[in-house]
């Protein structure tokens, strides 16, 4: 059987590649957009609270260690993954506790280190 290149064909070819075009811009900007705000801030310590240690392990996750080499700037990438890991055996180990939506991260902690002893 022969392939027989469409007219729609072509147009899905044009329209994939304008939005990786414009996803391709959109990155450059919040990488440049990261390294002037971490030049704004010097090299001194950033200190994340959790939840916003948690969306960045998820994300990095995502991404794999070696797009995050390129990408991360503000911890480096073994640190984002060490982060997921954390997360997500505390996540595991939480199921077994009947939880609310509205806990805290600090009761969150108190109900692992109950179940942990």
């Amino acid at each position: 059987m022969n392939f027989v290149l469409q007219p729609w064909h072509i147009m899905i070819l044009v329209v994939s590649a304008w939005v990786n075009r414009e996803q391709a811009q959109a990155i450059e900007y919040l990488m440049a957009e990261n390294k002037v705000i971490r030049e704004k801030l010097g090299k001194g310590r950033i200190l994340l609270n959790d939840d916003q240690r948690r969306r960045l392990a998820v994300k990095g996750k995502v991404l794999g260690r070696k797009a995050l080499s390129s990408i991360a700037t503000i911890v480096s990438p073994d640190t984002i993954l060490r982060w997921r890991c954390v997360y997500q055996s505390i996540s595991d180990s939480i199921q077994l506790v009947p939880t609310h939506s509205t806990l805290t991260s600090i009761q969150i902690l108190n109900y692992f280190t109950m179940y942990v002893q």
